[in-house]
């Protein structure tokens, strides 16, 4: 059976040094979670675990999972899983079925950190019974631009906009320095409606920039602001609320592409109406989309990223100054993309803010 990965490895695995991100070339995942165990907590971790497993099996895409703990300190364990591609684990690790069936860990795990790997070589093993074709390997390795980009979408009550809009403009921005590893480089802010978008840009560990952002006391005066106007309630201060919130607000990046120019530009954003069940269809369609615009040395797009769950997709567009916003995303062919995916037209989100660090 053919994925839907695999419609598009072959145009993806072409890699230029233009596209530092992406997820839609075909490879396998490897999946590494890094588990801080409460003292006296193993045994009930494992029995957690060996329920989660039989569950996780299910889940389409999902190959195998590995359980390991530290010779050297029994508090630090290593759980390692193998996926078809990213785009199946992306789906289940944004759900709600991922909420509840990881539920029963966080009573005996301290602290997690979640890295996520496409499989570029390997020996041995399965490897040794299957050429790098029939697994799907990366084939080029990918050139970035040491950014990681992230964004969180939620909804506010229907009347609100105005309020949130205003909330949302007015705050002053968090210390942008983490530590020697790790800064904010740029926060975007828009709206469409009721639904709220809110892109990062970070350099370095995204994990120590998001727990960095939340312990900052000019953020958590704002998310206390708008608390009262969004949709689902939350209490942040709550560390299962405010888990179940970040899961359920988590817009992952699917593809990124840039042209070979540092200039600043014009930052725009484009949300686009997936039909039901369509949302990564639409995901890859833009991406082919990207990427063909890239190899156009006159192209008026500068930088571009996809951010995509279930059926919402949002795309950040960096226009060359002086383009002018509505001639570049026509002649980019944002606003057209295959009408058979969308349910309803493609509309220009509204900027809120859009901070850049001094030194990004």
């Amino acid at each position: 059976m053919t994925t839907t990965s695999e419609k598009v490895s072959q145009l993806t695995r072409q890699v230029t040094a233009r596209v530092s991100q992406s997820v839609f070339d075909g490879s396998r995942l490897r999946v590494i979670l890094l588990v801080d165990v409460y003292d006296g907590a193993q045994q009930q971790f494992l029995e957690a675990y060996e329920q989660l497993c039989s569950q996780v099996a299910s889940v389409p895409g999902h190959v195998s999972d590995q359980l390991c703990q530290s010779i050297e300190n029994p508090s630090q364990w290593l759980i390692t899983s193998e996926w078809e591609s990213a785009p199946p684990f992306l789906a289940w690790v944004n759900s709600e079925e991922h909420v509840q069936m990881v539920r029963p860990l966080h009573h005996c795990v301290r602290d997690t950190r979640s890295l996520r790997f496409h499989i570029v070589r390997e020996w041995g093993g399965e490897a040794a019974a299957a050429g790098a074709e029939e697994r799907r390997l990366q084939m080029s390795p990918r050139i970035g631009d040491g950014v990681i980009r992230h964004a969180l979408t939620f909804m506010v009550k229907p009347g609100s906009e105005p309020e949130v809009a205003k909330i949302l403009a007015n705050y002053a921005p968090p210390e942008t320095r983490v530590d020697g590893n790790t800064r904010l480089a740029r926060t975007s802010l828009f709206m469409h409606g009721n639904r709220v978008v809110r892109a990062i840009e970070v350099r370095g560990d995204l994990l120590a920039a998001l727990r960095h952002v939340a312990r900052q006391p000019e953020v958590r005066a704002i998310e206390e602001a708008i608390n009262p106007h969004l949709e689902q309630d939350r209490d942040l201060s709550d560390d299962e609320s405010a888990r179940v919130f970040f899961t359920r607000a988590a817009l992952p990046a699917m593809h990124h592409v840039s042209v070979d120019d540092e200039s600043e530009g014009e930052r725009h954003a484009l949300y686009y109406p997936a039909r039901p069940g369509e949302g990564l269809h639409l995901a890859e369609a833009l991406a082919r989309q990207d990427e063909k615009l890239a190899q156009d040395p006159e192209t008026p797009v500068l930088r571009s990223t996809i951010f995509q769950r279930d059926d919402v997709v949002v795309r950040l567009i960096d226009v060359r100054p002086g383009a002018g916003a509505d001639v570049a995303l026509s002649e980019s062919g944002a606003l057209a993309p295959p009408n058979t995916l969308l349910d309803g037209a493609a509309a220009r989100m509204e900027l809120v803010t859009d901070r850049r660090s001094p030194d990004a």
